[in-house]
């Protein structure tokens, strides 16, 4: 009885495993953007360091990057719709950098709104910086600019 009940076990405990292995990360949130239209810390980093024409903006409650523009977290109404009013005025092909940085990107309730809030309005130069762990993490601790 003991070996039977010890192989029910296992096999609920195997059969879940598998079942939460099977899922994938896209599943849980979709994302606005395609793999080219995201950046990394790098590459970033180097076109601040070159002092390129590239507006960044932080749409999360994390540390400035050297130069960005804070809006705070686009997943409050109040400041999605104070970056579509900046939105407004800015060219289309203007080169764009967003970032939060708040958690791993596949749980971030900031990037997805501001993300899609460029695509509606047909912005066709803006990329999303890949910090698929953290600011800290991804890029503080590699000793990126910071404000």
């Amino acid at each position: 009885m003991l070996l039977k009940l010890s192989f029910i076990l296992l096999l609920f405990t195997a059969t879940t495993a598998v079942g939460y292995a099977q899922v994938s990360k896209s599943s849980f949130q979709t994302n606005p953007w395609k793999e080219g239209q995201l950046i990394s810390p790098a590459a970033l980093a180097g076109m601040i360091s070159k002092k390129e024409d590239v507006k960044v903006y932080n749409i999360g409650v994390v540390q400035n990057i050297k130069g960005a523009t804070n809006l705070g977290a686009a997943s409050e109404t109040e400041n999605l719709n104070k970056l579509k009013e900046i939105l407004k005025t800015t060219a289309k092909n203007k080169a764009i950098v967003i970032y939060c940085g708040c958690c791993p990107m596949d749980r971030c309730p900031n990037i997805r709104p501001a993300f899609k809030a460029f695509v509606d309005q047909k912005f066709t130069n803006v990329r999303l910086l890949e910090l698929p762990t953290n600011i800290k993490t991804d890029w503080i601790d590699h000793g990126y600019p910071v404000e």
